[in-house]
């Protein structure tokens, strides 16, 4: 198993900004059945008129397009805030992110966002069979913390780990309305 395991390794970015920015494009333009997104803000995602265009057209393609949001009234985003020396920013980060993902996606059939109340190790963005696992590192923002770029393969079990709890968290989100 630890070899199937190794072998989804596709690459390890040392942190965040270190990903080239077309392959977040890439990664998600790839989805022919699921786009996921896990995050507390994710904004440089919800700021990219690109990658928001891509969500909107896969949806409309009939990609499921799942985001997962902190709540910004949640313990956990509050001690997040903390954690990174920027308390409140973090609620309001993710407040402003609510609204560029309304004014692009709003109203897009397949396009669903929830709101997670969560301790978060790690962002976790989904294309299909392809992840890209931020780990979280307290006292840093997620930009300057370790990407692996992930993709299932049989025998496998890294992949099924991270999407099994991303389905657990999704489970016992609340929904977003506009």
């Amino acid at each position: 198993m630890a070899s199937a395991s190794e072998s989804e390794i596709l690459n390890i970015y040392p942190q965040r900004w270190a990903v080239p920015r077309d392959a977040w494009g890439r990664l998600f333009e790839t989805a022919e059945n699921e786009i996921g997104v896990l995050v507390y803000s994710g904004l440089f995602l919800a700021e990219d008129a690109g990658v928001l265009r891509t969500f909107a057209d896969k949806a409309r393609d009939g990609v499921r397009v799942r985001i997962l949001l902190g709540d910004p009234e949640s313990a956990h985003v509050a001690n997040r805030g903390a954690d990174e020396g920027i308390d409140d920013a973090m609620a309001a980060k993710i407040r402003n992110v609510m609204v560029l993902y309304d004014r692009a996606l709003g109203g897009v059939d397949g396009v669903e966002l929830r709101l997670h109340d969560t301790v978060l190790y790690n962002s976790v963005y989904r294309a299909d069979e392809q992840l890209l696992v931020n780990t979280h590192v307290h006292g840093f923002g997620a930009s300057h913390a370790p990407v692996l770029h992930l993709k299932r393969i049989p025998g496998g079990e890294m992949v099924n780990t991270y999407v099994e709890s991303f389905d657990r968290i999704w489970a016992q989100a609340k929904p977003v309305h506009s």
